[in-house]
């Protein structure tokens, strides 16, 4: 996994740029910080631009890269919200624009209007009563391997998670197409549109919540996700160069195929990303940013204390191109879609 850790004069210049973009914006998702937070990227340290360039450039194995080093400290945050609906104003607004300023050297950050109240910025955080729920916000349930968003056809080309708390040490999870060995006559048949994805309950009525968005905008895509959950289109489960595939994979919601072919391709493929999976612990001040394409990622179990003390992270999703969802966004420079 490549990793850069940031050195002191990089941290020095880091600050310095935070410092002037947190007095003239007061959140990571203000118009006009997020107008130009591309600008902003690029002038953040040479080496942290090559990394993140190189990363989105080469696609260089295994699909996932890590900056670390820059401080964070557990007294200013305060303890870790018991829900993502915490008060407007953040106490990690310096970390949420440095977590922007580094996506977006990948691409475009973009939200769901059905995924935690339509904000780009999403809380990883336990939340009471979700503890036997697969989503980010559980805490029992192992969280299973999976592309994000895979079952739609704007997901992101990459995964962001910030890491800000983790004192129980809870590994992420992941493998990447780099690590698998795929026979060739499973992998024509993974090429083809056998396969149905339907959406995780991160996207349901129940766990999304009001965006402010119009009512009726909002139905449509709360009915889009249901028609999504009952009648999913049948999709590849890889696409791409067949030397060197893209994945499109989530098992957990991904129902048996009907036919022995398709299912034993499957089958194959899941096994070798079991047996190929790989942890990480992040730490506070650690950025992972995940190739959403060529590799997959999850979350081990873990008990829940909620005393302000859990594991605190924050996830944004990235595209390379806004502009291919532009019929699911109300405007051309609207970052949510519906």
């Amino acid at each position: 996994m490549s990793r850069l850790i940031l050195d002191a004069a990089e941290i020095s210049a880091i600050r310095a740029l935070l410092d002037e973009l947190t007095s003239r914006f007061g959140s990571a998702e203000d118009e006009g910080f997020l107008r130009d937070v591309s600008v902003f990227a690029h002038e953040l340290p040479r080496r942290v631009r090559v990394f993140l360039n190189d990363f989105k450039q080469l696609e260089p194995a295994p699909g996932v890269c890590v900056i670390s080093g820059y401080p964070v400290n557990d007294a200013r945050l305060g303890p870790t919200p018991a829900h993502w609906k915490a008060p407007a104003a953040s106490p990690t607004l310096a970390e949420e624009m440095l977590f922007m300023l580094f996506a977006s050297l990948l691409g475009d950050v973009f939200g769901w209007a059905t995924q935690q109240g339509g904000r780009l910025i999403h809380e990883v955080l336990p939340i009471k009563g979700d503890e036997d729920q697969q989503i980010g916000t559980g805490s029992k349930q192992t969280i299973w391997w999976h592309n994000e968003d895979a079952f739609h056809p704007y997901r992101g080309d990459y995964v962001g998670l910030m890491c800000l708390r983790n004192p129980d040490r809870v590994p992420t999870t992941y493998a990447s197409v780099d690590m698998l060995e795929l026979d060739a006559g499973l992998t024509r048949t993974l090429f083809e549109p056998r396969y149905t994805i339907r959406p995780d309950e991160s996207h349901t009525a129940k766990n999304g919540g009001s965006n402010g968005a119009a009512e009726d905008t909002l139905s449509a895509a709360y009915r889009q996700i249901e028609e999504m959950l009952s009648n999913p289109r049948p999709q590849p489960a890889l696409l791409g160069h067949p030397r060197s595939p893209y994945l499109r994979l989530d098992p957990y919601f991904m129902p048996a195929p009907a036919d022995d072919v398709s299912r034993r391709a499957l089958d194959a493929l899941v096994r070798q990303i079991d047996a190929k999976l790989t942890e990480v612990v992040l730490r506070p001040g650690d950025f992972l940013f995940v190739d959403n394409y060529r590799a997959v990622h999850g979350r081990k179990s873990f008990e829940a204390r909620f005393d302000g003390t859990d594991r605190w992270l924050k996830r944004i999703n990235v595209t390379r191109d806004l502009r291919k969802s532009r019929d699911s966004r109300e405007t051309s420079d609207s970052r949510i879609i519906f």
